[in-house]
């Protein structure tokens, strides 16, 4: 069995050169947050996740700082309940990054994301886009699902696979308590 040019990429980034991947994120870390780039730097893995290269298609690498994500403490009222500020956010760091793509490009409709690296303060995610209203989105039939009204928003709507993931939707056992969502299931899920 002949191995492809993907099953060696996937093979290089499972150990990648630390010297190479830390002058990266150097570079990273000058750049701004958001950062359209031209080619995506895990091909292999924006190829399984729906990436082609054709126009219509964007990847943005986003910069997210790592850290506790800690609720503020409110300054007014004193009822024990709601200062909840020791507990940690439960939405992924993907997930976060995916949204915050979302928020900044409003032209642009989420399909995936994948890390491509971290280091002490933050996490570098690149983010796979289409842009719905170009002609060749449109006309292409394993992507155009997009284009519908109804398939717009996914990061902010919880839709994407990270998103998934992190609401518990994973499983579909049928006393899955995260089923159709959280708040539904009386907050006994997460």
């Amino acid at each position: 069995m002949v191995k492809g040019l993907y099953h060696y990429l996937r093979e290089a980034w499972k150990k990648p050169d630390k010297k190479t991947l830390r002058e990266r994120m150097v570079e990273w870390r000058r750049a701004p947050v958001f950062q359209k780039v031209e080619k995506p730097l895990r091909l292999d893995r924006a190829r399984a996740l729906g990436y082609k290269a054709k126009k219509g298609f964007v990847v943005i690498r986003v910069r997210v700082r790592r850290g506790g994500h800690k609720k503020p403490r409110p300054n007014k009222g004193r009822r024990s309940k709601r200062l909840t500020i020791r507990k940690p956010l439960k939405m992924s760091y993907k997930w976060i990054a995916e949204q915050r793509v979302e928020r900044k490009y409003t032209n642009l409709v989420v399909i995936n994301s994948y890390m491509v690296g971290k280091d002490g303060q933050y996490y570098f995610y690149e983010v796979i886009c289409v842009d719905p209203q170009r002609p060749e989105i449109k006309n292409d039939k394993t992507i155009n699902w997009v284009t519908k009204k109804f398939n717009q928003k996914r990061a902010l709507r919880g839709l994407t696979s990270a998103a998934k993931k992190s609401r518990g939707l994973r499983d579909k056992h049928p006393t899955n308590k995260s089923r159709p969502s959280v708040r539904a299931g009386g907050r006994k899920g997460k």
